[in-house]
């Protein structure tokens, strides 16, 4: 245990939400189906943990871009591809280099470092890493001044190091001919066996640090794993996520749509007689896409512990650590609660939808509540031996769930729930001994 763990109460926030979401599909699988699990013998809809930590990241990242919220003005990372092309465009706009030239280098730069790129005769993937890499936003601007200030000896180098590549494609593409060929002259073996010269030392260190985690809060949150360059730090995250689902059986339907086509419609209204009219008769478009609905239950866990270290490892004093920590804790559970995934958002309005129930509180272990929704709800009115509309349903079970647990684990804090139903609202003030205390606003899920 750390030096400032009493400062932190309890290790684990655990995050508990209930949500209704209605004709809707915010991810798919590679059919553009919804994506289902099946769970107590039944299937329900659902929402990966990865659509939900993404959302969430960007969220909280445009904030602190922005100017707003607990983190306004912190840096952040971004998760691309494109970090040589972001380091040649920082080249050009800023030290004046020619495109095709900084390009060339830069790639050449952090491909010798240790990351793999596309192949060079496939124009699309060519300056792309074959993984995405999440770092810090400055990176490429890190790594372009550096190649701005050492120019001279970076530019020599990337000659060289081009050349070479250049004859070992060579003896790659002769490699694939035919094994009965007549062996090659014995001057082109030599010139194939060129090795790739390794970057410069003081050119890789720069790499280095600017591809490193460094002060990137969402980093500390989320983690990295970057298995290609051996001596990167990995980042091992402060949250996990599981995946969100229904809490009753799966309910989807095909939705079928017919879209206009605004200059045949044109032609229509203006056909001078009915002949003319019938040749543009018929919609421009049509097809099927999938919509769910329902009450979702997900969960999420923050170590506190970990986002401390994971700030302290990657340069802050315990002191520095332990203000952003709470910062970034406050961010969290704002983008957990606000966030949302983006497809399809223009025809659903799904991005506008609000939880029915957010529980929070801590622990010395994580806790997940999933167990609480093994049984499918039964939505059927209650006066037939069902539980009723899955939200109010899903509200009670969970509460009861927490407080049945929160009796036989006394490290469990008590409860923080925050409601934006109405209904909801009103249910919690007539539910007896739930363990937990009704809060007006996020900041005060938060202990």
């Amino acid at each position: 245990m750390n030096s400032n763990s009493s400062a932190i109460g309890r290790q684990f926030l655990s995050l508990h939400l209930l949500e209704t979401l209605v004709a809707v599909l915010p991810v798919r699988d590679e059919n553009g189906a919804p994506k289902s699990i099946v769970y107590g013998g039944a299937e329900r809809h659902m929402i990966t943990s990865q659509a939900r930590r993404r959302a969430e990241r960007i969220h909280a990242r445009d904030r602190a871009n922005a100017g707003r919220g607990a983190l306004a003005g912190r840096a952040t990372g971004i998760r691309t591809r494109e970090w040589a092309l972001l380091t040649a465009r920082e080249l050009t706009s800023e030290h004046g280099w020619q495109q095709e030239e900084a390009i060339r280098t830069a790639r050449a730069v952090i491909e010798a470092t240790g990351l793999k790129f596309g192949e060079p005769d496939k124009k699309t993937v060519a300056n792309l890493t074959r993984v995405l890499l999440f770092a810090p936003a400055d990176a490429g601007t890190r790594i372009a001044v550096h190649i701005a200030e050492h120019a001279e000896a970076v530019r020599a180098w990337t000659e060289v190091y081009l050349a070479a590549q250049t004859a070992a494609a060579a003896k790659k593409k002769r490699g694939r001919k035919d094994k009965d060929t007549v062996q090659e002259e014995p001057e082109e073996d030599a010139a194939a066996d060129v090795k790739l010269p390794p970057v410069p030392a003081a050119t890789r260190a720069a790499v280095l640090t600017a591809l490193a985690p460094r002060d990137a809060i969402d980093i500390a949150l989320y983690g990295r794993f970057l298995a290609e360059i051996a001596d990167s730090p990995n980042v091992d995250g402060a949250v996990q996520s599981s995946h969100a689902f229904t809490v009753h059986e799966a309910e989807q339907v095909d939705d079928f749509y017919a879209a206009a086509d605004d200059a045949k419609l044109d032609r229509k209204k203006n056909a001078l007689d009915f002949l003319d009219a019938a040749d543009d008769a018929g919609a421009g478009m049509t097809g099927y896409q999938s919509l769910i609905s329902g009450t979702f239950y997900r969960h999420a866990v923050l170590d506190r512990r970990r986002l401390r270290r994971n700030l302290q490892a990657a340069g802050m004093s315990e002191q520095e650590a332990e203000e952003v920590s709470v910062a970034a804790e406050a961010e969290f559970v704002t983008a957990f609660v606000e966030a949302f995934p983006e497809a399809k958002k223009n025809s659903t309005a799904s991005t506008g939808s609000l939880p029915v129930l957010v529980l929070a509180f801590e622990g010395e272990r994580p806790y997940n509540y999933a167990a609480a929704f093994q049984a499918p709800i039964d939505e059927s009115p209650i006066d037939k031996n069902g539980e009723g509309p899955a939200g109010p349903a899903a509200v009670r079970r969970l509460l009861k769930h927490h407080v049945f647990v929160s009796q036989r684990r006394p490290d469990i804090s008590a409860g923080r729930a925050l409601t934006y139903d109405p209904q909801i609202n009103e249910l919690l003030h007539t539910l007896d001994d739930t363990g937990v205390t009704a809060v007006a606003g996020i900041e005060e899920l938060t202990a």
